[in-house]
């Protein structure tokens, strides 16, 4: 059976789905039936509800990854395991209660979405908007916070730089004095936005940082109620994760960087992957990297983070580890370029890639989409060039950097960082990046356009 809705409305511009609708269907020839709602509203339940048992890994849903590149990941989660999770992480680690009212800053392609429905089961009210983000103001989810009374509200890192960046100050603007907690996710969140979360959101709100992934539909590291939130660190490995970082060789490092990888499963894993019966893309794609041992007999995942274990048991997420630049043998996290990057108004927004040259040599360009009525200039470029020079490093200074006029990110709001090296280094062509996945595709031609301006010069 397949749902769909006839159209939406979205930052005040009606999109009609006939057509795709349409050609969706085409695609789907094990469909029987087609239900299209013109507009829907939910009804009370009327009687009682009859409740169907199931086996612990029955299959509860489908998530996927962004497929930016290649086929997206089926990703199908039990019903024990979910459960069990959504209960652990919003009950203990983020202690809601029948008390909260939760609100997620995130559309329904994002599994930070699912998390309204863990939500549910702790008793808590949720909140749901389905609008732009910066309808009125670049602080709209602050609104909503306010005139919804939303006591816990979860939001990617980037929406909360945005708004930073924007010269807003939601707590002269809005009453957030019920906030509790801010859960912010996605990316690194700049230690500029940690302070002006305090200084301009509300000085006693527990703001946290999570690392996890829609492969788990939850948290591997992130905040907890019980302990001190350090600047720019994530407190912990959440309840019940053997969370750790290893080197190369598999030893477990500390206090420098190294892989992200959980040593014991988690009931939360994904019970298999769509259309992947024998298992074979489920253990390339997280068990591949470290081999099963005697000390690890169920394997190590990997999740493709890089990250910082601190000796105090905090980490320090650096980047995607197949997007770490690699200069001179040492290898950087794109995390601390943009955290330099975070007080300079002229930059909306930014990416860094790391390319390998033919002839053995590496390129490291800085891409950024300026502010409105902003040029980069000789001067802008020297700042730029001291400010990650003074707060990362002189092996963090980009080989040169371009303007562009938009920053491809996923719906997410996350950089693609990955396929753009791919792209740069000849690795991938235009065609293999899956435009469907981007949220302003146009963006796009631009870096194909110098990709391939590249590779002639080269």
């Amino acid at each position: 059976v397949l749902i769909t809705t006839a159209g939406y409305t979205f930052n005040g511009r009606r999109h009609d789905l006939a057509e795709f609708n349409s050609e969706l269907a085409d695609g789907l020839p094990g469909v029987g039936h087609h239900l299209e709602l013109s507009d829907f509203r939910a009804a009370p339940l009327d009687g009682n509800v009859e409740y169907v048992a199931v086996g612990f890994d029955h299959p509860l849903w489908i998530l996927f990854s962004s497929g930016t590149t290649g086929d997206p990941k089926g990703i199908v989660h039990g019903h024990g395991g979910m459960l069990l999770e959504s209960l652990k992480g919003k009950a203990l680690n983020q202690d809601l209660s029948i008390h909260d009212r939760y609100y997620v800053g995130a559309n329904t392609s994002w599994m930070v979405w699912n998390t309204l429905i863990q939500a549910l089961t702790c008793g808590a009210s949720v909140v749901v908007y389905g609008g732009s983000p910066k309808v009125n103001a670049a602080d709209r989810h602050f609104e909503i916070i306010a005139k919804t009374h939303t006591t816990r509200f979860a939001v990617g890192a980037p929406y909360l730089t945005m708004v930073e960046r924007s010269g807003l100050f939601p707590a002269k603007r809005w009453d957030l004095t019920g906030l509790k907690s801010i859960l912010s996710t996605a990316a690194p969140l700049p230690e500029s936005t940690w302070r002006w979360v305090h200084e301009q959101v509300h000085p006693d709100v527990r703001l946290g940082s999570d690392s996890g992934g829609t492969d788990i539909c939850s948290g591997f590291i992130g905040t907890n109620p019980l302990e001190p939130i350090h600047l720019g660190e994530i407190q912990s490995p959440l309840l019940g994760v053997d969370a750790r970082s290893f080197h190369d060789d598999g030893t477990e490092v500390f206090n420098e960087v190294g892989e992200l990888v959980i040593t014991q499963p988690m009931p939360s894993m994904p019970i298999y992957l769509w259309n992947d019966r024998d298992n074979r893309r489920y253990q390339e794609t997280y068990f591949s990297r470290f081999p099963a041992s005697e000390e690890h007999p169920n394997g190590i995942w990997a999740q493709g983070d890089w990250v910082i274990q601190t000796d105090r048991g905090s980490f320090i997420v650096k980047g995607r580890s197949d997007a770490t630049l690699n200069r001179q043998g040492v290898r950087l996290g794109t995390a601390e370029i943009y955290a330099a990057l975070g007080q300079i108004s002229e930059i909306a927004e930014s990416t860094v890639i790391g390319v390998e040259r033919p002839d053995g040599g590496y390129w490291m360009p800085l891409f950024v989409q300026l502010a409105e009525d902003t040029q980069l200039t000789p001067a802008l470029t020297e700042h730029i060039t001291a400010e990650i020079r003074t707060k990362a490093s002189a092996r963090h200074v980009p080989d040169e950097v371009i303007a562009v006029k938009e920053i491809p990110l996923t719906h997410t709001g996350k950089r693609i960082e990955v396929p753009l090296k791919k792209l740069f280094s000849g690795r991938e062509s235009a065609h293999s990046i899956n435009r469907d996945a981007i949220a302003n595709p146009d963006a796009l031609t631009e870096f194909i356009e110098l990709a391939e301006h590249v590779s002639r010069s080269s």
